[in-house]
């Protein structure tokens, strides 16, 4: 690549670097000579300075308004973060020429912020990290005009875009059913770990508060993630045993409902909110979990999404417990023990097994390790990302081509 490519990164759901994938994408294209400027929402309690120069890369903040979960809630937020958006994204043009913008989702309608920038040439990159339609119409059941309307933004984001990337390979078939969309520019770049970051390291026995075993779940806690499976699971499981204790990490609209939960369950004795991590606090607390949950219950999002938690519980060779669901087997396979779906007790049942048999939780974990370090880390998706640039930057160079030709 060559070193005088420049960047845009929109990303309005969380900051930067706090999520993951977009650092990771970032930092990826910074070391392969790209000049790269993020634009993103301000955090609260990290991430929180308006500028900053991380690690080679600029990332731009703007001070956002997150929705509550109501529909008019996320009218606002989104209008308000296109209108920052498209102030500075016009405000890094001016400065540089932009050969590729790169948006991610949700939700799909960030080309709108950038479409100045498109026209001057640069090629458009459409990173689905979620499909809003299913998404929606999961969250809000029974709005079908929204769901056509998500689904008719989603349309119009494949029609503006060069190329578009997405999580797996159920993402890319929904992509070339549902956009006007060429297989040769469509890339699937997974949201995968670090092999550098997710290591083997000593577990943290003080985590364990005297119980024998300690069983987890790490990642966002959304409407779609299955927090109260859990801690129904849990509570069934503390009817068998007495020998574990449950750690939560991680944040999001579902934590309050969590908390509430917990202890109208009667599980405050047993269970933790540890809130965020990340970093070395992060990958200890991975270390010494013994058995991990993916708790996503069924519904057309979920049968067709890959869990970054999995694929994290899978880095750290960890055994997982798991809802029977399309995408989750093609991708543990054998690192999960799969129940039937939307069903706790299953759930409690499964990891009643595992705490039990040590030899199926080495065997499931080790199982897990391989099958990141062989396919799934960050060093195979990187590859395919930057394949994915080498298609964008040839537009842009030939959308160039074609102004000088033009004059």
């Amino acid at each position: 690549m060559s070193p005088t490519r420049s960047v845009i990164i929109l990303v309005e759901n969380a900051p930067v670097p706090s999520d993951r994938r977009v650092w990771q994408e970032a930092a990826a294209l910074t070391r392969a000579g790209a000049e790269v400027f993020v634009v993103c929402p301000r955090g609260t309690s990290r991430d929180s300075e308006l500028f900053e120069e991380r690690d080679g890369v600029a990332i731009h903040r703007y001070p956002a308004h997150f929705a509550d979960g109501a529909l008019r809630g996320y009218v606002r937020e989104y209008s308000g973060a296109l209108r920052e958006m498209r102030r500075l994204v016009r405000r890094i043009s001016r400065q540089r020429h932009i050969d590729v913008v790169h948006a991610c989702n949700p939700p799909d309608i960030l080309f709108l912020s950038a479409l100045r920038a498109r026209l001057r040439g640069a090629a458009f990159v459409f990173d689905q990290h979620d499909l809003v339609p299913e998404q929606a119409r999961a969250q809000f059941a029974g709005r079908r005009l929204l769901y056509w309307s998500t689904l008719a933004a989603e349309r119009l984001a494949y029609s503006v875009a060069d190329v578009v990337l997405v999580t797996n390979e159920s993402y890319r078939d929904v992509a070339l059913s549902r956009g006007p969309l060429r297989p040769e520019d469509v890339f699937v770049v997974r949201n995968a770990p670090d092999l550098g970051v997710f290591r083997r390291v000593d577990p943290d026995p003080t985590l364990r508060k005297g119980a024998s075993f300690l069983i987890g779940y790490v990642g966002l806690m959304g409407p779609q993630d299955g927090v109260d499976h859990m801690l129904r699971a849990l509570a069934e499981l503390k009817e068998r045993r007495s020998d574990w204790r449950g750690i939560f990490v991680g944040e999001g609209d579902a934590l309050p409902g969590a908390r509430d939960l917990a202890h109208q369950l009667g599980l405050e004795d047993v269970v933790e909110f540890a809130g965020w991590m990340q970093g070395e606090q992060l990958i200890a607390t991975l270390a010494s979990l013994d058995v991990c949950v993916a708790p996503n219950p069924k519904t057309p999002l979920n049968d067709v999404s890959t869990m970054v938690k999995l694929l994290e519980y899978m880095a750290m060779a960890k055994p997982v417990v798991a809802y029977d669901l399309p995408e989750t087997r093609r991708t543990a396979k054998d690192a999960a023990l799969y129940t039937r779906p939307d069903h706790p007790p299953s759930l409690a049942a499964a990891i009643d097994e595992l705490l039990d048999s040590p030899e199926l939780r080495a065997r499931m974990g080790a199982a897990g390790r391989a099958r990141i370090e062989t396919v799934l880390s960050w060093e195979h998706a990187e590859r395919e990302l930057l394949a994915a640039y080498d298609r964008a930057y040839a537009i842009a160079d030939e959308r160039k081509k074609a102004k000088r030709g033009a004059k």
